[in-house]
């Protein structure tokens, strides 16, 4: 049987994303880093919203497509080049994406709206696009948040969770509370959100 567009869309998208020369150790497997991520958005996303939309699940499934093209350290080290930093990914994000969608023959409607959803426009305002950032900050707090904990200070990584907390929605912050944190990371959970 023939693929459907969709199917073959996140053939390319997980094509490019196998292409990442940094690797992530899981379970006693070398992945592509970025592979790896954007298997767990998907996964994640079906769990958080079962009836998730095509695009959403495109959206997420390249939400980092081909990060590793453009390095940190190309940008200032400080908040401002952060933040340019990350603006520059979403552009190549949605554009790398936009390319594979015309490929396998997407309207540019459909098209449009996937790139909407990559650059997270509108959250808090926009069902899908929140969709989208609560499922990033719960794929960071169910595969990375304990890494991530364990090579920084309390302070810090309260304050990374009060700012991931607060772009989540309500239902995000109750799919987040489900999640089987080890004991001294349920503890700073608690105290982020408390």
């Amino acid at each position: 049987m023939e693929p459907t567009r969709f199917e073959t869309a996140i053939a390319l998208i997980d094509k490019k994303n196998s292409e990442d020369p940094n690797v992530y150790h899981s379970h006693g497997v070398d992945f592509p880093k970025e592979l790896l991520y954007s298997q767990r958005m998907s996964q994640k996303l079906l769990q958080f919203k079962p009836n998730a939309s095509r695009a959403l699940q495109l959206a997420a499934r390249a939400q980092h497509i081909c990060r590793w093209k453009i390095a940190r350290d190309e940008y200032p080290m400080d908040r401002v080049g952060y933040l340019k930093w990350r603006e520059t990914l979403k552009k190549m994000h949605a554009e790398i994406t936009a390319d594979i969608l015309k490929e396998v023959g997407y309207e540019d409607e459909f098209i449009d709206r996937v790139s909407f959803l990559i650059n997270k426009k509108l959250i808090k305002k926009n069902e899908e696009s929140q969709t989208i950032e609560d499922v990033i900050c719960l794929v960071f707090l169910d595969y990375y948040f304990e890494e991530f904990a364990a090579k920084h200070e309390d302070e810090k990584v309260i304050d990374i969770l009060q700012k991931t907390w607060v772009k989540m929605s309500e239902e995000g912050h109750e799919e987040a509370l489900k999640i089987k944190f080890s004991e001294k990371s349920l503890a700073l959970v608690k105290q982020a959100i408390s």
